[in-house]
């Protein structure tokens, strides 16, 4: 299952992708006996309290389903319910070129670096990211896996993981590295307007074997920056989910966005950051292509 939210007449819904054709999802829970759901979001709760939700939904006939025409993407959580969860330097080759920049003080981590991104709403696919060059002079991207939780836990052994999992997609940490670095903590840098593009799908966890690994490539006017599998990550998905759940709940709907492989703009010399009009395209094989384009404005 691909899972989307979409917009049509000024409204969101939930859908489903199936063959590149987008249906509405509450339409095939009507189909299966289920009750509908106002988004996205609703429907991984639902799930987390009626498993056979998503059970019923595998075996809908989409050839009795009418295709939606005339709608436009939207991040697939364009709102959750609490910030992104985000590791810093989780790849060593980035926590390497971070390191030279000064935009950290350390080295390769010891143990998992968090910080979180908000997402007011999180900015959709073909979305512009839209940054003043009065805000920032040193704009940034970092294509990164982001895993959405499926239920709730807390004290998550690191062997269970999956079972908390409901799937995956694509996100770009968008950075402003000098607010990043005069603020020293990073939440300034990684969060103004539009900082947060996520999609364009959310792929069920049963279409990435697990342990996930999938190539994470970023690229700038087709150019290729970042390339790298998440088999290489210092701390992997199960360890993420064990580390911040200890003593600390998940909950449904979650997203946890696993880091950024080196390549970023900070990390060439000279620095190579975004400027108006560029093309970022952040894919990720087996859930797809996440492309913006950026407007930098006086």
């Amino acid at each position: 299952m691909r899972y989307v939210t979409y917009a049509q007449h000024g409204l969101e819904y939930p859908g489903l992708l199936h063959e590149r054709t987008l249906y509405d999802l509450n339409e095939a829970l009507g189909q299966t006996g289920q009750t509908a759901v106002p988004s996205l979001r609703a429907l991984i709760e639902a799930a987390a309290e009626n498993p056979k939700i998503l059970t019923a939904l595998q075996a809908v006939d989409f050839g009795k389903c009418a295709p939606v025409e005339n709608a436009t993407l939207c991040a697939p959580i364009p709102r959750p319910a609490r910030n992104i969860f985000c590791l810093g330097k989780n790849y060593a080759a980035h926590a390497t070129e971070v390191k030279e920049t000064r935009l950290s003080a350390t080295g390769i981590p010891q143990t998992p670096i968090y910080f979180t991104k908000t997402a007011s709403p999180a900015l959709p696919a073909e979305g512009v990211i839209d940054c003043p060059l009065e805000l920032t002079q040193k704009l940034d991207y970092e294509a990164e896996l982001a895993v959405v939780i499926g239920k709730a836990g807390k004290n998550i052994p690191a062997a269970d993981a999956e079972s908390y999992i409901f799937g995956y997609t694509i996100l770009n940490d968008i950075s402003a590295r000098d607010l990043q670095a005069k603020h020293e903590q990073w939440f300034r840098g990684k969060n103004l307007d539009t900082f947060c593009p996520m999609g364009p799908v959310l792929v069920d966890k049963s279409e990435l074997p697990f342990p996930v690994n999938v190539q994470v490539t970023c690229r700038v006017n087709g150019e290729v920056r970042q390339n790298a599998n998440t088999s290489t990550l210092i701390f992997d998905i199960p360890t993420i989910l064990s580390d911040l759940s200890h003593g600390y709940t998940l909950l449904p709907g979650d997203i946890i966005s696993t880091g950024t492989p080196a390549g970023v703009g900070a990390g060439f010399d000279p620095p190579r950051f975004l400027q108006d009009g560029d093309v970022v395209e952040c894919e990720i094989e087996q859930i797809g292509i996440l492309r913006n384009i950026v407007r930098r404005t006086v």
